[in-house]
């Protein structure tokens, strides 16, 4: 083929290039370029008049402005060397910018002379885009709070990123290339078994709580997701799994049915002690108003007592279930019959004493039958009356002394007992193992009480 014939083909071969390419003469004027550059460059300069490179403008990678003359085909013109994959960035007239490599080469004719150059032009801006996206997503992984691993269908881990070290113990270093079994106990590698078979068919094993095993030999309770990885063809070649710790969960539920449990087993007994209390009520009252006075009554001092003792949650999530003090209790139970407060009516001097569990229940019956009595016949019943309750624990006993002053004058101890008396009698002797005894004296009544300690807080 002659010089003239291929001097004619060329051109015609150089257009229909997908690739961007432009030629120039010795001095680097532009002397052609095919469609594809124009695109690139996003304008079409005029020929003979544009020198070394075509675009509007051009930047360095870092975005910095490169002036013409230094652009790759300026530099492989003047050195009369080619260069390979320089990068620059070509601006287009709309502000777009295309990062390129540029491989230009000069041309030399039979005597050697330089008759001018040709650059081949790659559009990197997808494949630049492509890597950030890599970069992002894996500095997403990388970040992430949940354990992300890869491993290929044969349980081989092929990454492993920073949560996953943090929740089972292994460094990457460790689990990379090495079985993903290590770290699920042999009572659950079935599990890995039936995961790698979806798979391969194709499918995502969702959410699901298991159990793995820590470096440390721990176990933990995790919930996790597997879904097939495939390649550039679409063949499944691996898995992406998600581990997620969820012992905190478990136990905040735990603790949550701890609550709802403590919770039905309150409302049973108070229903019980309910039905109790107006079944005997029922037994001793005179007409159905006194009934259901005496029933709002004692209900309300439970409710009262109860509100001291209603489990709460902790700042870090626990249950407790709140203890109250018998001074508590007796403050509680007392006022409603002050008529403004205290004051210096009811005096309470003794230790702390500890009262929890179903025992409040009874302690607050048991005071309230009492605070009834001296209100409604007592020192309480008088804007005068003074209460002085004393405590002290003797070995393994409470003792507690409740004694009246400045109510009505006693005659002498009354004919019968009600049903406040039986109440207090039975919950002392049968609850508590203990003993009650009163003293009807003219100033005033006095109630000597002893009661077991360790059956205070059951």
């Amino acid at each position: 083929m002659n010089e003239e014939r291929l001097e004619l083909i060329a051109p015609a071969a150089l257009r229909a290039l997908p690739a961007a390419v432009y030629m120039t003469d010795a001095a680097g004027r532009i002397t052609f370029y095919n469609e594809a550059a124009a695109n690139l460059w996003g304008h079409r300069p005029e020929l003979g008049e544009g020198q070394w490179c075509g675009s509007w403008r051009l930047r360095r990678p870092d975005g910095t402005l490169m002036p013409l003359d230094e652009c790759p085909m300026a530099v492989a013109l003047k050195t009369q060397k080619p260069i390979r994959g320089a990068e620059a960035i070509a601006e287009r007239p709309d502000g777009t910018r295309v990062p390129f490599l540029a491989y230009p080469t000069p041309l030399f004719d039979v005597t050697g002379g330089m008759v001018g150059a040709v650059n081949l032009l790659i559009d990197i801006g997808d494949r630049m885009e492509s890597e950030r996206s890599q970069h992002l997503l894996a500095a997403i992984v990388e970040s992430s709070d949940d354990a992300i691993i890869s491993k290929d269908l044969d349980s081989i881990v092929r990454s492993w990123n920073r949560s996953a070290e943090l929740l089972f113990g292994y460094g990457a270093a460790e689990m990379i290339g090495q079985s993903i079994t290590r770290i699920i106990p042999h009572n659950l590698l079935s599990e890995e078994t039936e995961i790698l078979r979806r798979i391969r068919a194709g499918e995502q094993v969702e959410h699901y709580d298991t159990i793995r095993r820590r470096k440390d030999g721990s176990l933990v309770d995790v919930s996790i997701t597997v879904s097939p990885v495939r390649d550039k063809r679409g063949q499944i070649v691996g898995a992406s799994k998600i581990a997620r710790d969820v012992g905190e969960r478990r136990r905040l539920q735990e603790r949550q049915g701890l609550i709802l449990r403590e919770m039905n087993h309150r409302i049973r007994n108070l229903f019980a002690l309910a039905g109790g209390l107006v079944t005997l009520t029922a037994r001793h009252a005179e007409t159905p108003e006194e009934m259901a006075s005496s029933i709002r009554e004692r209900m309300a001092a439970l409710s009262r007592a109860h509100e001291l003792t209603l489990p709460r949650l902790t700042p870090d999530g626990d249950t407790t279930v709140q203890p109250t003090s018998l001074a508590a209790l007796l403050r509680t139970i007392v006022l409603p019959y002050l008529n403004g407060g205290m004051a210096e009516r009811v005096v309470l001097d003794g230790p702390e004493v500890e009262v929890g569990g179903s025992a409040v229940t009874s302690v607050a019956l048991l005071l309230h039958e009492i605070a009834t009595n001296a209100a409604k016949y007592g020192s309480l019943s008088s804007p005068f009356g003074r209460v002085n309750v004393e405590w002290q624990t003797v070995g393994d006993e409470l003792r507690l002394t409740w004694r009246e002053e400045g109510g009505p004058a006693i005659t002498g101890e009354p004919e019968s007992t009600g049903f406040g008396s039986s109440l207090v009698e039975a919950t002392v002797t049968g609850q508590f193992g203990g003993h009650i005894s009163r003293t009807w004296r003219a100033q005033g009544l006095i109630v000597d009480l002893r009661v077991l300690l360790d059956r205070l807080i059951k």
